[in-house]
């Protein structure tokens, strides 16, 4: 077929951005989408910031963004939940947007007293690892705080960043507590793991009764009683 001067020709549409695939796809148009290029956590989702995903996502074809719609629904069940997070979490994205690798970090300087603190804490995330996870979570740095008075923990950075413990929670209250906080923040670090905010809702409350801790973040440690 030959086109005359006259005929049009149509021009090809703007490819249409990843947050509006999923506004298409169902996801509520009030919740701010973010692309990031994190290496780790390829999704993340907190009701204050909204979603987070890799931007390696706009490759995605509609099955992989209908699953991350479907993870992120409420009241879907656990079942079709895990199996949506297979789907999308099986997708490459950086393998097409390539991830940002984090510049090296001079390691932290150990006070010679802390080292056997934190080898005791290293050894404890191994066994509680295999313990309550199978051994799925990464090994990651635990450091000591010596600032930290009224939190015991704190996972800083997701799944793949450190540990922070109170040094004076364990001097305070001993082992048997200090290993509590640590699976505390070992749940957070399956949070992320999982996809899931990083927070204390439902989610962390039945994997916390899971593995046998109660879901409390802090306590006051400047005083006793």
């Amino acid at each position: 077929m030959i086109l005359s001067l006259f005929d049009e020709v149509a021009e090809p549409l703007p490819p249409v951005s990843l947050p509006e695939r999923l506004y298409r796809l169902g996801l509520d148009r009030g919740t701010p989408v973010v692309l990031t290029r994190n290496r780790t956590v390829m999704i993340s989702w907190r009701p204050q910031r909204g979603l987070r995903l890799h931007a390696g996502y706009s490759a995605a074809p509609d099955q992989v963004l209908m699953a991350i719609v479907r993870f992120l629904g409420r009241r879907v069940p656990r079942g079709e939940r895990a199996a949506a997070r297979r789907c999308f979490m099986a997708f490459p994205a950086d393998a097409h947007v390539p991830s940002r690798v984090a510049p090296a970090r001079s390691p932290r300087a150990v006070e010679p007293e802390d080292q056997p603190l934190l080898d005791r804490l290293a050894h404890l995330h191994a066994v509680l690892n295999q313990r309550h996870f199978g051994g799925t979570l990464p090994t990651i740095p635990i450091r000591l705080s010596r600032k930290m008075r009224r939190r015991l923990g704190e996972l800083r950075g997701g799944i793949s960043t450190e540990i922070v413990i109170s040094r004076r929670h364990i001097r305070r209250d001993g082992w048997e507590v200090a290993a509590d906080t640590l699976l505390h923040e070992m749940v957070h670090q399956w949070q992320a793991g999982q996809g899931l905010g990083l927070d204390h809702g439902r989610e962390f409350r039945q994997k916390a009764l899971e593995v046998g801790i109660v879901p409390r973040a802090v306590a006051d440690l400047g005083r006793r009683g």
